[in-house]
């Protein structure tokens, strides 16, 4: 049985023309039956694969509302088993069909966007918690456990928290956050799900089984495997279960707001506690425009601190970040700022409001060494303001570690009445260029915790370099037919010869 769809957009014609998609050519004799034999569900229905063809990717939202649809799978398959999903990976290796894994679709580059039709892999069916080792904080998980339940049962009948909080939380699983190395809002304190993930079992092309890590702390033997198919995005092998890391329900919590005078100065306290060894769970720093649309504060650059844990530890941050915010020469705030972002940080539902509404808006998540997150803030939102139609270019800081930040980019644009039709589609190619251009020169990571799929593949083909081939390498031995989610990352297979975007 399929879950609600979480894409906020609803089709306005599942049959649509096609942007990027080859179609779904009918799938070879007899493979639906072999499908249906592994004991997993099999959906042909029209509406269901344009449905599942699709995820959050503004540009998509965009074409939904429109009549088009991004791409169509030939069929939705639902395993509930790993045993499951090895069978349908093999029929479907030997008969040379792509296969597209998805779940709860969050996404926002089009990775989960079947473009070279085949099957959707539907891994929702893989959930549920499988054990938690409370001696040694550890849990088994199911790749297919969405978010805010996996947490709620980890609190309710265990005591403890995974501490991954993304603000798709109730809209995205285990095996999407692993698949895209995710970040959750309090990783500062505990980590992004790469720093979580202790091993992993996975299903490769030809439906081989396979298990890395989780039997040791730390592991000197050979290259870290787990780590090489986190952030694959489902291009190396699809995964269907998780050993990760757990911490006890934390005992005391603290907040605090502070505002500076320019962003470059927020950064640099930002940058100072970090130094100092203070790891606060948050640490979120708005530029001005960001510190007046969401907390009414005008001219300045807001702050907002919390941290969790034991008592005493959480003291110790604090006044590490009242000391350096003030001598930084930063405002005191009210710490009632803190629980104003606490009480929107997980809605999802102005993206879709917007781009019913006929904008143009994404974000771009970042990543830079403290050394040009300042400079990278200015050119950016520089060149996003440069660019015809642009109504916003704002920035905050998101998440910050010893040796650098997220930056976390909003643009918006609203077509002119008479506008082409292609308008909003050249506008929001120039932005997306125009950021990455900027990041790649800077020599930063065009990605922190959103992922590649089809929106940056050009970008990582220039921020990976001469490391790129290993990459290509890799994906052709694990997967020589190529059936894994074509077209992602920007590795050519039978299935995608060229770039499917822009």
């Amino acid at each position: 049985m399929s879950r609600p769809s979480t894409v906020p957009v609803p089709l306005a014609d599942p049959d649509g023309p096609l942007r990027i998609g080859t179609g779904a050519p009918g799938l070879p004799d007899g493979l639906l039956d072999q499908l249906a034999a592994s004991g997993a569900a099999v959906d042909t229905d029209s509406l269901e694969r344009a449905e599942w063809s699709r995820d959050w990717w503004p540009l998509g939202l965009r074409w939904a509302a429109t009549g088009q649809v991004p791409a169509r799978a030939a069929a939705v398959v639902r395993p509930f088993s790993t045993q499951q999903v090895s069978a349908v990976l093999a029929a479907c290796n030997r008969a040379g069909v792509p296969v597209t894994p998805a779940a709860g679709r969050s996404g926002v580059c089009g990775g989960s966007v079947p473009t070279a039709g085949g099957v959707v892999l539907d891994l929702c069916g893989l959930a549920g918690i499988r054990e938690v080792d409370d001696t040694s904080l550890v849990l088994r998980v199911g790749a297919g456990t969405f978010g805010h339940e996996l947490e709620a049962a980890l609190r309710a009948d265990h005591g403890v928290t995974l501490g991954h909080w993304p603000q798709s939380v109730e809209l995205s699983t285990v095996g999407g956050w692993l698949a895209c190395r995710s970040a959750g809002q309090y990783s500062t304190r505990y980590g992004k799900i790469e720093d979580m993930v202790l091993g992993l079992e996975a299903v490769l092309a030809d439906g081989t089984v396979i298990h890395t890590g989780g039997r040791a702390p730390r592991s000197a033997a050979g290259p870290d495997l787990t780590q090489l198919l986190v952030g694959s995005e489902g291009t190396l092998a699809v995964i269907t279960e998780a050993s990760l890391r757990i911490h006890p329900v934390p005992p005391a919590e603290s907040r605090s707001a502070w505002s500076f005078d320019d962003f470059g100065a927020g950064l640099e306290a930002c940058r100072l506690i970090m130094r100092r060894g203070a790891t606060p769970a948050v640490l979120r720093l708005y530029d001005p425009a960001e510190s007046q649309r969401s907390f009414e504060l005008s001219g300045r650059c807001v702050l907002i601190v919390l941290d969790e844990g034991d008592p005493r530890l959480v003291d110790a941050v604090m006044d590490v970040v009242e000391e350096v915010c003030r001598t930084g020469g930063a405002r005191p705030e009210d710490p009632a700022l803190v629980q104003r972002w606490l009480g929107h940080r997980n809605d999802v539902s102005a993206l879709g409001a917007l781009v019913s509404r006929g904008f143009v808006v994404d974000t771009v998540e970042m990543a830079g060494r403290w050394a040009v997150l300042d400079g990278l803030y200015r050119r950016v939102t520089d060149r996003l303001k440069a660019i015809d139609g642009t109504m916003a270019a704002t920035a905050h800081q998101s998440h910050a570690y010893s040796d650098g930040a997220c930056l976390y980019f909003t643009f918006a644009a609203r077509p002119a009445e008479d506008a082409a039709p292609s308008w909003g589609d050249d506008y929001y190619r120039r932005s997306w260029e125009a950021v990455m251009e900027e990041v790649v020169a800077a020599g930063a990571a065009v990605s922190h915790h959103h992922g590649i799929g089809l929106l940056r593949a050009g970008a990582l083909r220039a921020s990976l370099g001469d490391a790129y081939p290993v990459l290509a390498s890799l994906k052709t031995a694990l997967d020589p037919k190529g059936i894994l989610n074509p077209g992602k990352l920007g590795l050519v297979s039978a299935f995608a010869p060229e770039p499917a975007w822009p």
